[in-house]
């Protein structure tokens, strides 16, 4: 591949530190970036960028990190209008409305399942998402869940194993031999597909010991944790994640001061999800109380056909600015760096020498119009491994 020289940048978020104004998001001003390949090559001022094969001008706008949305719900079938309309008239949100989406998810054929997969990662993209996670946990079968990872395996290497999503259906009135499932026959035949592997920690779904014994079943074969926690309720999840390393503990919406404290020593990301809050009505994640407890905390879509239908990162660092006590810096760094911390990846979320080469162009002159102009869609190109792809 040729190398790339971006230019006439006027506002560069690199998460790098020791760029430009010294702060966490490493902002540039009237900056350039190099592509060599599918990698970062070189990052400073316009005025001192090396030659390279070709040239692109962004014309003075803003260029950011590709987003790197960690948290999402994509293999499935359907979707639940009715729900969400029932919903929005005063119904209130609960676990047990995936049941439905299992449904329509096991009576999809491969073929189904994959083009939606493409659909929702191409609209993704088209917004800025480069880099994706996405979940089992719509099969609960042992062919269901192993079909669905090998889906989103042809499509993304961060995959987790979600058969602990609920009880499944057939297994309402014996929910110990469900776990016995989801960490004996089933968990063999998911772990060669994923990386990860989650639990759904609630009430309506799994409590503090079953959650212990699956993910500590799936380290056992090799995959680490991240975990669904207190999102509904006050709960053990949030806990358990740091006693078990989890990358990740997701949602964080109902948090002891323990929680947060056992968040800001441990090593485990908050990442917060306002989509399901903005989709469902429910309680804002306090994300300044976490930023202020020194937690770390990322932004993420959770997009899935039930408590939050969106592939929309923008929207999401939107939200967050305006209802979860973020500044706009603080966003977007969670929506980029804090992502790649949630999967343990320091080869994305940044622009700096020797990263992946993700970025997109915003028609803006800063990253802060993200915030400032919610709903406009200001990601005009996008750059995936070097390659511009939207």
């Amino acid at each position: 591949m040729p190398t790339t020289l971006i230019t006439n940048i006027a506002s560069l978020v690199t998460n790098d530190p020791a760029q430009g104004d010294g702060t966490a998001l490493g902002l540039l001003t009237d900056a350039a970036v190099v592509l060599d390949g599918e990698t970062i090559a070189w990052v400073g001022p316009a005025a001192k960028a090396p030659a390279a094969d070709t040239t692109y001008d962004a014309q003075n706008r803003a260029v950011i990190p590709g987003f790197v949305d960690s948290h999402s719900h994509l293999v499935f079938a359907g979707d639940r209008t009715q729900e969400f309309n029932a919903r929005m008239s005063g119904r209130s949100y609960s676990a047990g409305g995936i049941r439905t989406t299992v449904a329509a998810t096991r009576a999809a054929s491969d073929e189904e399942l994959e083009a939606n997969v493409v659909r929702y990662l191409a609209e993704a993209l088209r917004q800025g998402t480069t880099t994706f996670e996405t979940k089992s946990g719509y099969g609960l079968t042992t062919e269901h869940e192993a079909r669905a990872l090998r889906i989103a395996s042809a499509h993304t290497d961060e995959v987790t194993y979600l058969g602990a999503h609920i009880v499944s259906p057939d297994y309402a009135e014996d929910p110990a031999a469900y776990v016995e499932l989801v960490t004996g026959e089933m968990l063999d035949a998911c772990a060669p597909h994923a990386r990860w592997i989650d639990v759904f920690c609630e009430k309506g779904a799994f409590d503090g010991d079953q959650a212990r014994a699956i993910l500590t079943a799936g380290k056992a074969k090799g995959l680490h944790p991240r975990i669904h926690a207190n999102q509904l309720s006050y709960g053990p999840g949030v806990q358990l994640a740091v006693e078990l390393d989890a990358a990740s503990a997701d949602h964080c919406t109902h948090l002891t001061d323990a929680d947060v404290d056992a968040l800001a020593q441990g090593d485990t990301v908050a990442t917060l999800l306002p989509g399901a809050e903005f989709s469902t009505r429910a309680e804002w994640p306090d994300a300044r109380r976490l930023l202020d407890a020194g937690a770390t905390v990322a932004l993420s879509t959770d997009c899935n056909p039930g408590s939050s239908f969106t592939s929309s990162v923008p929207l999401c660092i939107a939200l967050a600015v305006r209802d979860m006590g973020m500044t706009p810096d603080e966003a977007i760094w969670s929506a980029t760096a804090g992502g790649a911390a949630a999967l343990r990846r320091d080869d994305v979320g940044r622009i700096a020498v020797g990263a992946r080469a993700d970025l997109a162009l915003l028609d803006a002159p800063s990253h802060v119009h993200l915030a400032y102009r919610p709903g406009v869609p200001l990601v005009t190109r996008v750059w995936r491994r070097g390659e511009p792809v939207a």
